[in-house]
Formats: structure tokens, C-alpha cells, sequence
């Protein structure tokens, strides 16, 4: 037997062989009037032929598994991000106030020549207790008419009224309270707000911001080991303060003022650091 019989048999015992006798008599119909084909030929070519539509649908077969594993190399990267928070307490080392001098009077020249005598009374009282002149700046200045009435509702004239308010940075909080009362006694009659800060914030900071991140790494493994996962590779890492700091009223210390003097007390301030990390999970 050779190679082509051998494929015949193979063939005809794949597929139904009343099939095939059919097929090839139709096959030897259509042709018979074109050329004559040996009964003999006409199987060989069969065979190949069936031979070839089978090949052809095993690749067809084989092709949709490639297709569908390719996209596993793209699938997307399992992630997970955890945050945290650093807090540092620093006890303030400076005081911002604003001191002002408001004054009447029916005449405007004279209403601001009182205003100008007091303001300067109270720069001058500010210099006297070791504040610089760079750390006195005004901060407004107006002059406006406020008209009166009479019980009746008639206008009966003008009084003009002037104010002058500077803004103040105290960098030694042990001369606080004098300053408030010696500034008070020598004309200033509006005092709006004090405010604490810390000169140089940048140590503690950074201090918050390892905590930030320490505190960041303790979470994202809690939260994998709940999620029953394991942590990969660091991908991304970022912290951010968030602005000023923070002033504290629950007792943590600081410094108390006089007690002679008006009641300020500096307390304390924290800063606030926030962390985000995020890893790579498996």
C-alpha cells in the first residue's frame, strides 16, 4: 500500500464513507464532461483536499486561545492605598496682635491730630518693650463722617472718626501681658485677636511627616492582612501639611502669662501631617 492509499483509508475511516462515495460521484459528475478523471486520481485529490479542510480547522481551532490569553499580559496591576497621619506639638514662641486707636471729634483736623498723638504714644510704648520696628506695620487707616440725630430724627451734624490699627508680631511672649496693659494705658482702646505661631515650624514638620508615613505603612498592613492579601512593591508616596497650625485647647501645656496682667495664655499648637501609600497587592 502507498503513501496516498494509506491517507485514502485514514480519511474515509475519519469520516462517514457513504458520505464520501457520494461526494466523489458528484464530484466525478460535474467533471466528467470537462475532463475525464481517473476513479483513482479523483480519491487521491479527495483525500487531500479533506485532508487539507481538516488542518485548516484545527489552526482555526487553536487560533481563539491565543487570543484570549494575550490579554492576561495586560490585565490590570491589584493595588491598594493606605494613609496616615503624624501630629507634633509645639509650644508657640511668638504672638500676633492688632492694637488700634479710634477716636471723634466734630472737627476732622482735630479728631486726627488726637488719633496721630495716640498712635504714636503707642509705638512708642511697643519700642520701649524690645518690639522692632519691622514688626510694627499698619495694618488700616480710615477717616469717616458719622452723622447724628436728634431723638426726633433730625440730623443735628457730623462727627468725624478716625482709626489707626497696627499689626503687631511679639517675639518674646514673656513681655505679652505688659505690652497689652502698657498700650492700653497710654491710648490704644481696640485690641482685635491674638494669634500664636511657631518661628521655624520645619523640624517638626518633618518629625510629623515620618509619623505620617510610620503610621501609613502599620495601617496598610492591618488592612492586608485583614483583606487576606500581601503587600507588593511601593508605587507612589505623598504627604501634604495641612496649613497652619493648629491651636490646642485641651490642656497639653504651654505658658501662662502673668497673672497681674490681662489673662493670655499661649497654650499650644499642632502641626498636622497627612501620608498616602500606595503598594502593589498579591
Amino acid at each position: 500500500m502507498n503513501y496516498f492509499n494509506y491517507l485514502e483509508l485514514r480519511v474515509f475511516s475519519f469520516f462517514d464513507g457513504q458520505f464520501l462515495e457520494l461526494f466523489g460521484r458528484v464530484f466525478v459528475l460535474a467533471t466528467s464532461k470537462v475532463v475525464p478523471i481517473k476513479e483513482e486520481t479523483m480519491k487521491r485529490s479527495f483525500a487531500v483536499l479533506m485532508i487539507t479542510a481538516v488542518l485548516a480547522l484545527a489552526l482555526g481551532a487553536c487560533a481563539p486561545l491565543a487570543s484570549v490569553a494575550a490579554p492576561a499580559a495586560n490585565a490590570p496591576v491589584r493595588q491598594m492605598t493606605a494613609n496616615g497621619v503624624g501630629e507634633v506639638y509645639l509650644t508657640p514662641d511668638l504672638a500676633y496682635v492688632s492694637i488700634g486707636v479710634q477716636n471723634q471729634s466734630p472737627n476732622v483736623a482735630t479728631a486726627l491730630r488726637e488719633n496721630n498723638q495716640q498712635a504714636q504714644a503707642v509705638a512708642d510704648a511697643l519700642k520701649e518693650l524690645g518690639v522692632e520696628g519691622k514688626d510694627i506695620q499698619t495694618s488700616s487707616f480710615n477717616i469717616f463722617p458719622m452723622q447724628q440725630y436728634s431723638p426726633t430724627g433730625e440730623m443735628t451734624g457730623v462727627v468725624y472718626q478716625v482709626n489707626n490699627t497696627v499689626y503687631v508680631t511679639v517675639r518674646s511672649l514673656q513681655v505679652l501681658p505688659e505690652l497689652l496693659d502698657k498700650v492700653v494705658s497710654v491710648g490704644a482702646n481696640t485690641i482685635n485677636g491674638i494669634s500664636f505661631d511657631v518661628a521655624d515650624k520645619s523640624a517638626a514638620v518633618s518629625e510629623a511627616r515620618k509619623l505620617a508615613i510610620a503610621n501609613a505603612k502599620a495601617n496598610a498592613v492591618e488592612l492586608a492582612g485583614a483583606a487576606g492579601v500581601e503587600l507588593g512593591d511601593l508605587m507612589s508616596l505623598n504627604s501634604y501639611t495641612s496649613g497652619a497650625p493648629i491651636p490646642v485647647f485641651e490642656g497639653k501645656g504651654g505658658m501662662a502669662m502673668d497673672s497681674a496682667a490681662p489673662p493670655v495664655s499661649a497654650g499650644q499648637l499642632m502641626i498636622t501631617v497627612n501620608a498616602d501609600l500606595t503598594y502593589t497587592i498579591r
